[in-house]
């Protein structure tokens, strides 16, 4: 065991499937991918650098370099069987193994959405998802795991925020790697996503990213360096968009100067599908270009095949660099051990459905709650359920991380939209019934369903009930981002006529980002259920019915409209696809809480924001400065019921100036009139400026000050300490 509790020896064994074959080395690795490289042809080599797509629901043509007999994938790019180099077989994504159409009938764990993950708090839990991923993975021949979804949350409206997990970098960092861990040690590479600011679906490849760069060093690069720095993926993958003026595939100074260079990263690098523009992205950092076929139809040519081949000859690219692009691509291979497979045990599915039913029951948050929550087992009460297709199962998020569960979706209605992505725009459910499932915590209520399809329907069933419950869904997905915060379907209508009838009514989300809640001061309670994954309606039920006690916090805030975030009117928004379009990111690193509190706004609901049916105190903060802050308090469940809580440590204070950061969290678990010491240590660069023209990060000496409270805006222990003056790191 190591000091965290992880048996190190059953990694070893889980990653290459034999219990006397150990991992080689960092070192070794490096050898190996060096002799390996040299002993290639150069044939050999250009063919580990293009990554093509199988046939499947989003490219419906088997492409002539998949060889007969594989099955499909995401990605396919050919082995080298004479040097005992190992085919890659790639698939998304962090939310479970996808299957877009590549293989029928093959299904997976569908875990809950990123942001349900990150809202547990609990790095453990993300480990467990990562290992549930890995091995499932594993368990179907891909040895590539799309994953590791990390952008930040800038804006509400961005389609893809479910897949990711924060607005804050220190919390995406620290589940993102701890998820990553997971995966690889089932000896399955991970990538970490989108390198950088991919924060927006609107012509996403059409977009530039504005930003000042030592903003982006203190906020979305942050969260990627210290993701990386704690999990070492194997891979990493470039974003769509450009980044000042330049597409992230080609940037020189994110690819060379950054990662490769200031954080010393030994993996490769690889595009997103569809996101290598031209051959030069070689010479600014770029490895690999994966989804060919894409580049082919979106920049009219595949950019790492005829292209770089003729760069190559010609001399525009260097044999080293050429060399260097394997090299990476073999030690990841060799590092993580994706070529020393041997048989595995099949997964346990309902080992992983646990897995999902946890992170549903941690991630769900309670926003609001005047005392209907929670109901009691043996209620006898009668309860109107309405709308959200709840009789039928639970909303999934769409495009490249939809994961087909075990049995298949319950229901699929189409949608529909413009560009590449629109015929992936479907309201999937999964097969686990909200109402199905109350009625199974609630034996002795009566319980009455309405679909919620008319308002002045659904206020009938409600009058006739002791107690509404509304389910409210949106679809959300890659490609496309919300035009404004409102719920669809006329469901803001039917929450507001249904409140009006009934003084007990509770709102269950299931969304992907935060609404507008123009009902929120005449319902009794709010849940906010994310998309909760293949096990969702049962934790609903049993939170609900108080089997469960609540323990999720936002992991993002909560605007009460978009007038509060920095961009009220997202640039291009309905522009026609294929539109070019900038972003200026004005609040730079300043990002969700942290643009709150720049601007003295209160949002809807804060980040870090969450109820319980228990209650904490914290006491007895210490804290000490010198080189960084750390500080100790005592966490006391002062109720009556067992339950976990998230104290966190904000920075609001530094050397003179107001700002707000998190420095750190835990997650306890405390029975009643139980207590726990909590210690957390910040690092440094949570409390540091990035200095672009000195090339490093700076603490400037003096005063900071430090808060423990249950949110971004709820402090409860305070303390200042004196900070060293000091420059670090690059």
């Amino acid at each position: 065991m190591n000091d965290s509790g992880v048996n190190v020896s059953a990694i070893s064994v889980s990653r290459v499937g034999h219990p006397d074959a150990a991992l080689p080395s960092d070192a070794d690795a490096d050898v190996r991918a060096r002799q390996t490289e040299m002993l290639m042809t150069d044939d050999e080599r250009f063919s580990l650098l293009v990554g093509v797509m199988g046939a499947g629901e989003l490219w419906p043509l088997r492409d002539e370099r998949i060889p007969p007999g594989v099955a499909m994938s995401a990605g396919y790019v050919p082995g080298i069987p004479r040097l005992g180099v190992p085919a890659l077989q790639m698939s998304d994504a962090g939310l479970g193994v996808t299957n877009p159409g590549y293989r029928p009938g093959d299904t997976a764990t569908a875990l809950p959405a990123g942001l349900a993950l990150a809202a547990s708090f609990n790095p453990a839990l993300a480990r467990a998802a990562g290992e549930a991923i890995g091995r499932e993975a594993r368990g179907r021949g891909f040895n590539v795991q799309l994953a590791g979804a990390m952008n930040l949350a800038r804006d509400p409206r961005n389609g893809r925020n479910f897949e990711y997990l924060s607005e804050d970098p220190l919390l995406s960092a620290t589940i993102a790697a701890e998820s990553i861990n997971g995966i690889q040690e089932q000896g399955v590479i991970s990538t970490v996503k989108h390198y950088s600011l991919n924060c927006n679906e609107t012509n996403r490849h059409w977009l530039d990213a504005v930003i000042d760069p030592d903003a982006h060093r203190e906020s979305d690069l942050l969260a990627f360096e210290i993701a990386i720095e704690r999990s070492q993926p194997g891979a990493v993958m470039t974003a769509y968009n450009k980044i000042n003026g330049d597409y992230a595939s080609a940037n020189h100074v994110l690819n060379n100067e950054v990662l490769k260079g200031a954080w010393g990263y030994r993996g490769w690098v690889m595009s997103d599908w569809g996101g290598t523009p031209s051959w030069e992205c070689a010479l600014n950092g770029l490895d690999q270009e994966c989804g060919a076929q894409i580049d082919a139809v979106l920049w009219q040519s595949e950019a790492f095949t005829d292209r770089l081949r003729a760069a190559y000859a010609e001399g525009r690219l260097p044999k080293e660099r050429l060399s260097d692009m394997v090299r990476r691509i073999l030690r990841s291979m060799f590092s993580i051990g994706i070529d020393r497979w041997e048989a595995t045990r099949a997964p346990d599915m309902a080992v992983h459905n646990e897995v999902a039913l946890r992170i549903a029951r941690q991630g769900i948050v309670l926003l609001k709650n005047h005392g209907v929550l929670p109901l009691t087992s043996d209620s006898a009460a009668r309860i109107a359920v309405i709308g959200g297709y709840a009789q039928t199962g639970v909303p999934i998020g769409c495009g490249s991380s939809a994961v087909v569960p075990p049995g298949g979706f319950a229901d699929v209605i189409p949608i529909g939209g413009p560009g590449l992505t629109g015929g992936s725009r479907n309201l999937c459910l999964l097969p686990s019934s909200p109402l199905v499932e109350l009625r199974k915590q609630l034996p002795n209520a009566q319980i009455e369903f309405d679909p919620g399809i008319s308002p002045a329907e659904a206020a009938l069933a409600a009058r006739r009930a002791d107690i509404a419950i509304v389910f409210a869904i949106r679809v959300e997905g890659e490609g496309f981002d919300s035009a404004d915060l409102s719920l669809p379907w006329g469901q803001d209508a039917v929450i507001t006529a249904v409140s009006a009838a009934n003084a007990n009514t509770v709102v269950v989300l299931e969304t992907g980002n935060p609404v507008s809640m123009p009902w929120r001061d005449s319902v009794n309670a709010i849940v906010q259920a994310w998309y909760p994954g293949q096990a969702g309606a049962q934790a609903i039920a049993e939170i609900v019915a108080g089997q469960v006690n609540p323990s999720g916090r936002l992991p993002i805030t909560f605007p009460v409209d978009l007038d509060q975030t920095p961009r009220p009117e997202l640039p291009d928004l309905g522009a026609p696809w294929g539109t070019s379009s900038t972003i200026r990111y004005t609040e730079g690193a300043d990002v969700g809480y942290r643009w709150f509190a720049r601007t003295g706004q209160v949002p809807m609901f804060a980040f870090g924001h969450g109820l319980s049916y228990t209650a904490f105190e914290y006491r007895d903060l210490e804290a000490a400065g010198d080189r960084t802050i750390e500080v100790s308090f005592t966490v006391v469940n002062t109720g009556d019921r067992s339950g976990a809580d998230v104290p966190q440590l904000y920075l609001t204070a530094a050397a003179g100036d107001r700002l707000l950061r998190l420095l750190g969290f835990e997650r306890v678990e405390l029975e009643p009139g139980e207590s726990r010491r909590v210690t957390i240590r910040a690092d440094p660069r949570l409390l540091a400026r990035y200095d672009g023209s000195a090339g490093s990060w700076r603490i400037e000496p003096g005063g900071y000050a430090v808060a423990v409270g249950a949110s971004a805006v709820s402090p409860q222990l305070t303390a200042e300490v004196e900070l060293a003056g000091r420059a670090f790191g690059r």
